[in-house]
């Protein structure tokens, strides 16, 4: 696919991308409404409107970049107790940091060419007009052509990656990681494929029809991608979650009764702690807390229950510091922003590559895998930075909970605990630990926890 960025005439190739039930709109040419890009440009008046808006979207990407990076400076908690180097042979064997190594090693190549793909697919859509050809063929109203757009592009994604997540899977198993069969397996991912389809179809016909009928939609795009993210956080947990796991709440007896009472004792309003059956497709232990409101609940992995109760409650101990801080909260704030920022970042950049593309305007349904494109690379360079801030909170709640349980001793014990059955990485190279994690290691924490037990007076561990 060459480059053909000094001319027109390869748009025209794949239609106007127009239909019959295309509503009037605002004209941003003296030459009517061609998607193709055809013609002599935009009149005189056009092009200087046309600057205008970008000048002011580019004074409101920079208003939001500041308002984020506040917002992000206020609330992660930059200076977290930590306790020097982490050093893994002091709590694992020399066979149990060899098996984590081996593992982390068959994961790591497979999970590196799944990335390579998602970025070079991603670039082939934004810069080539081969997503504008091929969702050229589509037909329909433009609404059917954008969902239909949408399946077309995840389903390409998804057949790249498909073999690379067998992969991964069968690693799984080899170590003992996953129980699930096959059939199970494509299930899970089937209809995490379709959650992704509902969500993105939702937000691509939002910016769509908001291109067709408004001249400035990089506004009302902004606010409702602000909205759409806020919303799915709080809808997330009771109406997505339950299509992966069943969740019922956690049986009468001393174990909830400590768990609601170090609940009440922290002053953190606990709607349910509730057990989710992963057994049935994972050895992993696990715990976490979604959801804000009415809808915040915390979940405990069934496979957890399995580890001796001082070492569930320090688990949800930790889970509680996330609902005292209020993390997600913060972190629904910071993904709604980051969500604004996106939508305006996409109008200013959609402009400087909508003729590699193929595509003229957002308001055309092809354009639909150029804006998926860059969602893709927006997501990878956006993930470094939430795992750091994910890393500090994640430390801040370790502190919580030795702050709640006074008890570094079970803290040290579960980590250990944690790291073999999941085959955590106990030895991260700097560039998987940048990219992937959205933890300290292991080891850290276990030193954080050590140095927590000087501060605090407390036999070290």
């Amino acid at each position: 696919m060459s480059e053909r960025q000094d001319s027109d005439d390869h748009l025209s190739t794949t239609g106007t991308g127009q239909d019959g039930d295309d509503p009037p709109r605002p004209h941003t040419s003296g030459k009517g409404d061609d998607a193709s890009g055809a013609g002599d440009g935009p009149a005189p008046g056009a092009r200087a409107f046309e600057a205008r808006d970008r000048w002011q979207a580019a004074v409101a990407l920079g208003l939001l970049a500041l308002l984020t990076l506040a917002v992000a400076a206020v609330t992660t908690p930059w200076t977290v107790l930590t306790g020097g180097p982490p050093d893994a042979a002091r709590d694992f064997t020399a066979a149990q940091i060899a098996r984590a190594r081996a593992f982390d090693a068959a994961t790591s190549l497979p999970g590196y060419l799944s990335l390579a793909l998602t970025l070079l697919f991603a670039a082939v859509l934004v810069a080539t007009p081969f997503g504008a050809r091929v969702l050229g063929r589509l037909r329909g109203p433009w609404w059917v052509r954008v969902v239909l757009g949408v399946v077309v592009i995840t389903a390409i994604v998804e057949a790249l990656r498909w073999p690379l997540g067998m992969w991964v899977e069968t690693v799984l198993r080899e170590y003992g990681l996953s129980i699930q069969d096959w059939p199970g397996w494509t299930a899970d991912r089937l209809k995490n494929l379709a959650v992704g389809v509902v969500l993105n179809s939702l937000m691509l016909l939002g910016l769509v029809a908001l291109a067709r009928w408004v001249r400035r939609w990089w506004i009302p795009a902004a606010a409702g991608a602000f909205a759409l993210t806020v919303a799915a956080s709080f809808v997330y947990p009771v109406v997505f979650e339950p299509l992966f796991n069943e969740f019922t709440p956690m049986q009468q007896g001393t174990l909830r009764t400590d768990l609601l009472a170090m609940a009440a004792r922290d002053g953190v309003p606990v709607e349910d702690v509730l057990v989710a059956d992963a057994s049935r497709r994972t050895t992993a232990l696990n715990a976490y807390v979604s959801g804000f409101g009415a809808t915040r609940r915390i979940v405990v992995y069934d496979t957890l229950l399995r580890a001796p109760e001082p070492q569930v409650r320090l688990v949800v101990a930790h889970e509680l510091g996330h609902a005292k801080h209020d993390d997600v909260w913060f972190g629904t704030l910071l993904g709604g922003l980051g969500a604004a920022l996106g939508a305006v970042l996409l109008y200013l950049v959609f402009g400087a590559v909508r003729r590699r593309a193929g595509v003229a305007s957002v308001a055309d349904p092809r354009a639909v895998g150029v804006v998926m494109g860059l969602m893709m690379l927006g997501t990878q360079l956006m993930n470094p930075i939430q795992n750091l801030v994910s890393r500090h909170v994640e430390a801040r709640a370790d502190v919580h909970a030795l702050d709640l349980t006074r008890d570094p001793a079970t803290f040290v014990a579960m980590q250990r605990r944690l790291a073999v059955s999941n085959l955590s990485d106990l030895t991260p190279d700097a560039v998987e630990y940048v990219l992937y994690a959205s933890h300290p290691s292991s080891p850290e924490r276990i030193a954080a926890a050590r140095a927590w037990a000087k501060l605090n007076g407390v036999p070290v561990p």
